[in-house]
């Protein structure tokens, strides 16, 4: 049994012992992506599960831990994590946490150090929490991101943003309903069988896989009938968390609606492009800054890639450019709002509205100042952009009604319809 290991301020580390021994428990966001991060990492040798208990019990779990003042999806993906532990499934000998801190200042960075408090209130100081990050902010011996991995879980997102974009845009008008799922699941299997042997990685490869990727997206049959558009852009766990925002997407399903939300590659560029200039203005570790400039401009490629495999496919909308979605901000509010999703969540709004997408929700926890500012705060400016833009701010907390939720978003449809009707 792998011994305990403390640092000089008495965190428990993940060694490398623990990395043959332990379980590292993951907490959903991203279905599509996810799945493909976890293969990414059971292939790099560790042992990955990907939670996904969900449900009235995980909110109260989190309750019990997490003050309710504190932001929501720290409530939410804390919870997830102490009920599993709770569940009796697992071997609290050897398992481990992992989250995500990207060094903002909101969720991505305080979320461990709240997660380590309810951890500790729950008696749970044996189990070792990993900080999955690349500034530097915690380090564990027995868990490392070396380039290879780096790449794996880039190509991770390029895959995962082009079928979830794909999916989205077939799934209302399938023929044979569920044929986009199955072709989902059928594309993970494969790119983490390619991922275990080495493939699916490089340029030229993830080519060759998005060609035949919308070619078998392409030959699903459709029947194109007019249907409400609507996109989802917010806070990025509530945006894409189906747990957390109660489903929303299969709700707009439900309402006849076609769904597009914005993928994870230009979060992931927002956030690499920004680093160099914090590194400017007020210093810190160059190296990071390096590599984020390294990184911007190979993600940048492979977002170009997407692009070029949609070209022969005019029926799909491919995913917009990141480019684009910095210049469409120009003007509306400034560069230097970066607090969370920052200006990209207002570019969303701008993006989804310009390519036919004018019904918006934007989910978004329940006191989120950095959201409210940059989302529910733009609103007035974006329709002053583009006056059809139809906009609907919904908070979400465990105090939160589904029945309230969604009645706001009813309304907000049959505005939509409104619209819609008298175009046509």
């Amino acid at each position: 049994m792998a011994e305990l290991v403390y640092d000089n301020n008495g965190r428990l580390l993940f060694t490398k012992a623990m990395k043959e021994e332990y379980t590292i428990l993951i907490p959903m966001m991203l279905p599509v992506h996810f799945k493909l991060f976890v293969g990414v990492l059971r292939n790099a040798g560790y042992k990955i599960e990907l939670l996904e208990n969900s449900g009235p019990a995980v909110v109260q779990e989190g309750l019990k831990y997490v003050h309710n003042d504190a932001c929501y999806p720290a409530l939410l993906v804390i919870g997830q994590f102490l009920d599993a532990l709770h569940s009796g499934k697992y071997d609290l000998d050897h398992t481990a946490l992992l989250l995500t801190q990207t060094g903002g200042g909101c969720r991505a960075s305080n979320y461990i150090h709240l997660l380590r408090k309810a951890m500790h209130k729950a008696n749970f100081d044996k189990i070792p929490i990993i900080s999955l990050n690349l500034v530097g902010l915690e380090k564990n011996p027995g868990f490392s991101i070396d380039l290879g991995i780096i790449r794996r879980l880039l190509a991770g997102v390029v895959y995962g943003d082009t079928m979830m974009c794909l999916n989205n845009q077939i799934k209302p008008y399938e023929v044979t309903k569920g044929q986009s799922e199955v072709l989902l699941d059928s594309w993970t299997k494969k790119l983490n069988d390619q991922f275990t042997h080495g493939k699916g990685i490089g340029m030229s490869e993830q080519c060759k896989n998005l060609k035949l990727i919308m070619k078998d997206f392409a030959a699903v049959p459709v029947k194109k009938i007019p249907k409400v558009r609507v996109g989802i852009v917010g806070e990025i766990y509530v945006k894409y968390a189906a747990f957390a925002n109660n489903n929303l997407e299969d709700f707009l399903a439900e309402q006849d609606c076609e769904v597009n939300v914005p993928g994870l590659m230009n979060f992931l560029l927002f956030m690499l492009e920004h680093r160099p200039d914090d590194v400017m203005l007020y210093g810190g570790n160059p190296i990071p800054s390096a590599i984020s400039e390294m990184l911007f401009k190979y993600v940048t490629k492979m977002q170009n890639s997407i692009t070029e495999v949609f070209k022969p496919y005019p029926q799909f909308l491919a995913p917009t450019e990141f480019t684009h979605v910095h210049e469409l901000v120009k003007g509306v509010i400034g560069y230097g709002a970066k607090m969370g999703e920052g200006w990209l969540l207002t570019a969303e709004m701008l993006e989804l509205a310009e390519c036919g997408f004018e019904n918006i929700i934007c989910a978004q926890p329940f006191g989120c100042l950095p959201n409210h500012i940059v989302g529910k705060g733009m609103i007035r400016k974006i329709k002053e952009v583009n006056p059809m833009a139809n906009i609907v701010p919904i908070d979400y907390d465990p105090g939160a009604t589904k029945v309230n939720q969604e009645n706001r978003i009813k309304l907000m449809l049959a505005v939509a319809r409104e619209n819609m009707n008298a175009e046509s």
